[in-house]
C-alpha cells in the first residue's frame, strides 16, 4: 500500500503543485520568453505529507523570491487525508471549473480562479499522451471495439465527435483499455489506422474481435491481423432487426431469437432458426437481417460455451461507454483536450476497479482455447 501511495498520490500532488506554480509565475516551464516577472523557479523542497493510508514524501516546487504560497498543500500543512480522494475525483466527475472553485472554497477555505483550475488540470495531459503511446501486450485473447458520440463546441457551433474505444482481454484474463481516439465520424478507414497503430505499439496477435456492423470493418481487421476471428455482435443484430417489428411484439420476438443463439448445439440452432423464419415470415425485414448474418451465429458453435459467452457481444466495451456517458452528458466540451482529459481520468478510475481481478470463469476459457486445434499453438506461444 505504501508503494501504491508513492506511485499514485505523490506524483499527483507534485503535478498539481507544479500547476499552481505555473499559475503563480504566469508562464510554463519552457515558455520563459513569455514571462511577465523576473521571478523564476528555484528547484524543490522536500515535504512529508500524511494521508489516510500512511506518509508520502513529495517534492514541493519553489520560486526565487519566496512569494509562492501553495494553496493545495499550504506551507506547514502536512495532513492531506481529508482532501486526497476529493482532489482526484472532482475533475474526473466532470465538475465545471466554477463548481470546482466553489467546492475547494467551501471545503478548504480558500478560493481558486478558473484559470488556476485549468492550469492544474492541464497537468494531466502529458500523462494522457504517455498512456496513449504506451507499449501494449503482444497478445489479446479477446478485443471489443465500439464507438460512442459526444459533442465538442467549436466557437459558435457544436459538432458530434466519435470516440473510438478498444477493450482487450489479455492472455492472463485481465481487462485493459488499449486507447481512446477521436474522429468526426466512425469509418472503417479510421479503424484500420487504429489497428495499424496498436500493431506498431506491440500487438502481434488477437484471437477474437467482437464488433458491430460497420461496413468493411471485418476486412480491415483481417488486413492488419490476418488470423483474427471476427464476430458480429449478436446484440447489435437484434437492435438492427427489431426496428422491423411492432412494439407489441418485441417481447415475443426477442424470446424467439434467444432460442436461436442460446441453444447448446449448432444442430439445435439451425432447427430453431428455421422455426423462427416460419414464425416471423410476415416481417421480411427482420428475417433478411438474420439470414444475411447467420454465418456469425453459426460461427459461435465452433467454440465452447465459455468462449461463446464472451465473444457473442460487445457489451463489455459498451459498459465502458456507459461509464463515459455519465461524465460527457453534461454538455459540450470546449475542445478535444478537454474531452480527452475527462475520459482519461475515467479510464484510470476503471483500471483501479479492475486491479487484481480476472475475467469470470477465465480458467474454463483458457481450457476451451487450448482444446481448439486452430488456436492451441497460438495460445501456447504467449502463455508465460
Amino acid at each position: 500500500m505504501q508503494n501504491a501511495l508513492k506511485d499514485i498520490f505523490g506524483p499527483m500532488f507534485e503535478t498539481m503543485l507544479k500547476g499552481e506554480l505555473n499559475h503563480h509565475l504566469g508562464y510554463e516551464t519552457n515558455d520563459k520568453d513569455e514571462k511577465e516577472t523576473e521571478n523564476r523557479r528555484n528547484g524543490y523542497g522536500k515535504k512529508t505529507i500524511k494521508t489516510n493510508l500512511g506518509e508520502v514524501d513529495i517534492k514541493v516546487p519553489r520560486d526565487r523570491d519566496g512569494s509562492f504560497r501553495p494553496e493545495l498543500i499550504p506551507k506547514r500543512k502536512k495532513d492531506v487525508s481529508a482532501i486526497e480522494n476529493k482532489v482526484i475525483s472532482m475533475y474526473a466527475r466532470r465538475m465545471s471549473q466554477r463548481d470546482i472553485s466553489s467546492t475547494i472554497e467551501d471545503i478548504y477555505g480558500f478560493s481558486v480562479s478558473h484559470e488556476m483550475v485549468s492550469d492544474i488540470t492541464d497537468q494531466v495531459l502529458p500523462d494522457l499522451e504517455e498512456w496513449q503511446a504506451r507499449p501494449l501486450s503482444s497478445c489479446y485473447a479477446f478485443v471489443f471495439v465500439d464507438c460512442m458520440y459526444t459533442t465538442i463546441r467549436n466557437q459558435y457551433e457544436t459538432r458530434k465527435y466519435a470516440v473510438y474505444t478498444i477493450l482487450g482481454y489479455t492472455i492472463e484474463g485481465n481487462k485493459e483499455i488499449l486507447g481512446l481516439w477521436l474522429n468526426e465520424t466512425e469509418s472503417k478507414h479510421k479503424w484500420m489506422q487504429i489497428f495499424d497503430e496498436i500493431k506498431a505499439r506491440g500487438v502481434e496477435d488477437i484471437f477474437f474481435i467482437s464488433m458491430d456492423g460497420v461496413s468493411g470493418l471485418d476486412e480491415g481487421a483481417r488486413a492488419i491481423f490476418p488470423e483474427v476471428i471476427v464476430q458480429r455482435c449478436i446484440v447489435h443484430l437484434i437492435r438492427n432487426s427489431i426496428k422491423y417489428i411492432p412494439s407489441k411484439d418485441y417481447k415475443a420476438f426477442t424470446q424467439a431469437l434467444k432460442k436461436v443463439y442460446s441453444v447448446p448445439s449448432l444442430k439445435a440452432c439451425i432447427s430453431a432458426f428455421e422455426s423462427f423464419k416460419q414464425q416471423w415470415a410476415a416481417y421480411s425485414g427482420d428475417i433478411d437481417v438474420w439470414t444475411r448474418n447467420f454465418s456469425h451465429v453459426e460461427q459461435l458453435y465452433d467454440y465452447g460455451s465459455a468462449l461463446r459467452k464472451i465473444m457473442y457481444t460487445t457489451n463489455a466495451v459498451e459498459s465502458i461507454h456507459s461509464s463515459f456517458r455519465k461524465v460527457t452528458k453534461k454538455g459540450a466540451f470546449p475542445n478535444e483536450n478537454a474531452l480527452l482529459k475527462v475520459l482519461y481520468l475515467r479510464v484510470k478510475e476503471l483500471e483501479t476497479k479492475w486491479e487484481g481481478g480476472r475475467i469470470q470463469n477465465w480458467a474454463m476459457v483458457m481450457n476451451q482455447l487450448l482444446l481448439h486445434d486452430e488456436l492451441k499453438d497460438r495460445v501456447l506461444k504467449y502463455l508465460v
